[in-house]
């Protein structure tokens, strides 16, 4: 079975997104910055309805767009948003931190799965912008650390999804199955089938994935 994710903000398209075959939904607010984290009123209300209809939600804990490179003080407000949207009751959270190294930040993204335990994690679109010849060794640090998925692109977000193909075929074959790779970022209802069965992968995130 395909699960598909959609990326919404807000509550606004819930109902409808839900009632045209998704399977699961991200939550985020200002998708024009790549998504941040939602008010807790916003939380609430999202994932008593998508309870209700059987559909997880994976909730956004991001403090604000740009750079994924974040202060002590960006921490905090991360680790308060998170244990805030385990209280609401979702199903798992949306996060990644990276450094100026261009590799994981360990210490932070440690400090947070920790607080994450039980939830499901996927590391988001930051790992687009870890080095990519520290991608492969950026796989096995979040399989090792109990991260469900990593969502990603393939490539820079100028690039379409279909050129990004063969590297993410890379990610899919080196996860092994030990991570679910969530290929994300122009998959539309439209293409959808086809990116999936070249990619083999039985899971597609986008704001366009339901018709």
């Amino acid at each position: 079975m395909m699960i598909k994710e959609v990326c919404v903000e807000n509550f606004t398209v819930i109902p409808d997104v839900i009632e045209k075959g998704a399977d699961r939904i991200e939550l985020c607010d200002n998708l024009a910055e790549g998504g941040t984290t939602v008010s807790s009123g916003v939380a609430s209300i999202t994932i008593n309805y998508c309870h209700e209809k059987n559909v997880k939600v994976m909730t956004m804990i991001r403090p604000r767009g740009g750079n994924f490179i974040y202060t002590s003080r960006e921490i905090e407000m991360m680790k308060l948003d998170l244990n805030q949207m385990r209280q609401l009751g979702t199903d798992g959270v949306v996060f990644g931190c990276i450094n100026d190294q261009g590799w994981i930040d360990e210490k932070a993204m440690s400090t947070l799965l920790d607080l994450a335990k039980g939830l499901e994690v996927t590391f988001h679109m930051a790992f687009d912008e870890i080095k990519p010849e520290y991608q492969f060794k950026a796989i096995d640090w979040l399989a090792n650390h109990g991260v469900h998925r990593i969502l990603t692109h393939g490539g820079s977000a100028e690039t379409s999804i279909k050129h990004n193909l063969p590297r993410l075929k890379e990610y899919v074959e080196y996860a092994a199955g030990r991570i679910i790779i969530l290929p994300g970022g122009g998959i539309t209802d439209e293409n959808l089938h086809s990116i999936t069965s070249e990619l083999k992968v039985r899971e597609a995130h986008g704001t366009k994935i339901v018709h």
